[in-house]
């Protein structure tokens, strides 16, 4: 029997999500699983999610329908609650199962690049991403954080640092990042989006991960490297990706994710493309 499973968004032809997918599919033997894309734009999803048949096992879901997806579910873990957004849909007997492994995915991120306590971040970015950072933050220890966006944080943002009782304090994106403000600096922004200025005050410390994988190297990959003459990394989202992707396969599955042959899979995937 065919069993389907794929990801949802706008736009989605970049997706690296079925390789990994279908890597996992292969190395588990699961013979009968199919992992595809699908555009799905704002406020299509729920049309979507009612066509799909019985043998549709779950969906991920990338943007814009993260929010979207967690209204679809009858149960969602305590994490797509505390975000506001889901981007795993899970199908189970009673109905839809919301998750949120970009909480999962952050962290173990964090952990293989050397991060295992941190007290002092910056995000950058005050979407539903940076929600699931500042989950994943917790989750090491921080205890303060400094959150840069356009112009104010959202409301669901604004009541998610106050459930958590961080110290936080925000700035503007305008003013610039400094990457001696903390010993973790994580951007949430979509791909593309042109990063703040990177100020050169300091001896730059953090770790610095950017959450966005297409195009590579990101704005702020590139401005992080010319700020710092090469001598600080950008953690590359593919990291993310690849770990969040783990747990999807786990949720729908059943099974434990074989990490390494998605891990395998997707380097390869990214040795034959080109850096933009």
């Amino acid at each position: 029997m065919l069993t389907r499973a794929g990801v949802v968004g706008s736009p989605v032809a970049h997706s690296l999500s079925p390789v990994l997918h279908r890597a996992a599919y292969a190395a588990l033997g699961l013979e009968g699983w199919s992992y595809d894309r699908a555009e799905v734009p704002a406020g299509e999803l729920a049309a979507h999610v009612a066509a799909l048949g019985p043998d549709w096992a779950g969906l991920s879901v990338t943007m814009p329908g993260k929010e979207e997806a967690l209204s679809l579910a009858v149960e969602a873990s305590a994490p797509a609650v505390a975000v506001g957004a889901a981007n795993t849909l899970v199908r189970r007997r009673a109905g839809w199962y919301a998750d949120n492994t970009d909480v999962d995915g952050l962290r173990a991120a964090l952990v293989e690049s050397g991060v295992v306590e941190v007290h002092h971040a910056v995000v950058v970015g005050g979407g539903a991403t940076a929600r699931s950072a500042l989950l994943a933050l917790r989750d090491l220890g921080v205890r303060s954080v400094r959150i840069l966006v356009r112009d104010r944080l959202r409301p669901p943002t604004a009541r998610l640092v106050e459930s958590l009782g961080l110290d936080v304090r925000v700035g503007r994106l305008a003013d610039g990042l400094r990457l001696d403000d903390a010993e973790v600096v994580l951007s949430t922004l979509p791909g593309g989006t042109p990063a703040p200025p990177v100020l050169r005050a300091g001896a730059p410390r953090a770790t610095v991960m950017d959450v966005s994988y297409a195009p590579w190297p990101s704005p702020l990959a590139d401005a992080v490297d010319q700020a710092t003459q090469g001598r600080v990394p950008v953690v590359r989202g593919t990291r993310m990706l690849l770990h969040q992707a783990a747990r999807q396969v786990e949720l729908m599955t059943g099974r434990d994710a074989p990490t390494s042959a998605m891990d395998e899979a997707l380097g390869r995937a990214l040795a034959g493309r080109t850096p933009r």
